[in-house]
């Protein structure tokens, strides 16, 4: 068994690539990590094989060069605007079938579950995942493993998410070709989940937002499990773009000014600050002040934060969340994206979504931005520490469903 896992996340801005080891001793450490500029994506969908291709050989070089181990095999984050999650039932009788009563096997939950994956997809999509929520026994709700209990009738609800085939596909073969193999995918937005959002927050009812480079995802989380999944094609490179037209520089220019100079709370910014405009076709540069910026950058924000905000109401409205509202994504390093987040939502209960210390490179990768990768690693090295086989609904071996999904509920939710 190897003692290397390898996360690679394929963003549209930017690719990025973790390598984690597993002592002799069992203790995991984060030793490798790589990131490179992505041009081949556009809201998470790769649009040219080649850039991508490039993109993560140098991102996975990086990594390698840092760690001093060569990746042959890796667990990739697929997300995009293609990806889409529903809630689905499905209801079955209790057969008892050679059993004295009507006590709940491992064979009447994966009747249910096949049940309730019975649903219509087209044949251009796929099923990612299929992660029970909980199950019903005879009208008696909130039950998370009902083996061996009696009963007559049962059902399950779970969460499914799907996304397209050639999206998917193309991810794929965009690694392949960068010399690594795919063990495994899972949907960035989860991996997130798991390396910033405590137990606690995933019980109670807690919304993780992921503001990326060209798409936002969100999901909602309760009961220790997803509730709500959605990706809106809108991100950082929307407020790159203003501010190139406004100020009139280049997108290369406006997202230097954006990191370096950038802010979403006008509270935040002194009266005397200026910003130095570099100026185009031989013009001089400029000096503005950096309010300017901020009077671009904060309203563009507001409006992602608030297409969330109106997307999960509907969710908000029928069941009450007590947790938090976490931001993670290279967009959430925006100075102020905190407060402006509370104001909209109408929470103090909002916070950046850190990635926890795993020893290593821990300067390197305790940022908002690497929460997917390293969620993607954590997976990839619980998986190895367990012996579990893969998640996904493609490629797995023989086993029980019901045991498949009651791993992936103990080790990521």
């Amino acid at each position: 068994m190897s003692d290397v896992v390898v996360g690679l996340d394929i963003g549209t801005s930017r690719v990025r690539a973790v390598v984690g080891e597993i002592s002799d001793s069992g203790v995991f450490q984060i030793t490798g990590v790589g990131t490179s500029p992505s041009t081949g994506l556009r809201k998470g969908v790769v649009v040219n094989i080649e850039n991508t291709v490039r993109a993560v050989s140098q991102a996975v070089e990086a990594a390698e060069m840092m760690s001093g181990i060569e990746a042959s095999h890796c667990l990739i984050g697929i997300g995009g605007t293609h990806i889409d999650g529903l809630n689905s039932r499905g209801v079955v009788a209790v057969t008892g079938k050679g059993r004295d009563n009507r006590e709940i096997g491992p064979e009447d939950i994966n009747r249910v579950i096949d049940a309730a994956k019975a649903v219509v997809i087209p044949m251009d999509r796929q099923v990612i995942h299929v992660i029970p929520q909980s199950y019903i026994v005879d009208d008696q709700r909130g039950i998370k493993d009902p083996r061996n209990m009696i009963g007559v009738r049962m059902e399950s609800e779970v969460h499914i998410i799907t996304g397209s085939v050639t999206s998917v596909q193309n991810i794929v073969k965009c690694v392949n070709r960068a010399s690594l193999a795919v063990d495994e995918y899972m949907y960035h937005a989860l991996a997130a989940v798991k390396s910033v959002m405590t137990d606690d927050e995933r019980e109670l009812g807690s919304i993780l937002i992921d503001i990326g480079g060209g798409t936002t995802d969100v999901v909602v989380m309760a009961d220790g499990a997803p509730l709500f999944t959605s990706v809106l094609p809108v991100g950082g490179i929307q407020v790159t773009s203003d501010i190139s037209l406004v100020k009139g520089v280049s997108l290369e220019t406006a997202e230097k000014i954006k990191l370096d100079a950038g802010c979403c709370w006008g509270a935040l910014v002194e009266d005397n600050e200026e910003v130095i405009l570099p100026g185009v076709g031989g013009r001089p540069p400029v000096v503005i002040p950096r309010m300017e910026i901020c009077e671009i950058i904060q309203p563009r924000m507001a409006e992602i934060l608030t297409i969330v905000h109106n997307k999960i109401t509907p969710v908000t409205r029928s069941r009450q969340l007590s947790g938090n509202v976490v931001l993670t994504g290279g967009a959430s390093l925006l100075p102020g994206v905190v407060e402006l987040a509370s104001e909209i939502f109408n929470t103090q209960a909002v916070r950046l979504g850190i990635p926890g210390n795993f020893g290593g490179l821990t300067g390197e990768y305790r940022s908002p931005d690497y929460a997917t990768v390293l969620g993607l690693v954590l997976a990839a090295y619980e998986k190895r520490k367990n012996s579990e086989p893969v998640s996904n609904e493609h490629d797995r071996p023989e086993q029980p469903v019901f045991e498949r999904l009651r791993n992936w509920l103990k080790e990521f939710f």
